[in-house]
């Protein structure tokens, strides 16, 4: 539908209608809201063991030594 002719339909409606549309809106996006699934949030760990640190990770590398 074309937002114009909606828009120009709504203007031709009395107040008291014009109410009723903007309550029949706001319910059709709250349920639009509810439909949609929510994001899973991951757990905390559930990426343990999947990444290996090296032994010498805090061992300062040999590309830097030039600029101690």
């Amino acid at each position: 539908m074309n937002e114009q002719l909606l828009f120009k339909k709504l203007n031709n409606l009395p107040e008291h209608l014009k109410a009723e549309v903007l309550d029949f809106v706001e319910f059709l996006l709250a349920k639009q809201q509810k439909n949609q699934p929510e994001a899973a949030k991951p757990k905390f760990g559930s990426a343990k063991g999947q990444f290996k640190m090296s032994v010498d990770f805090d061992t300062p590398l040999d590309d830097f030594k030039e600029y101690r």
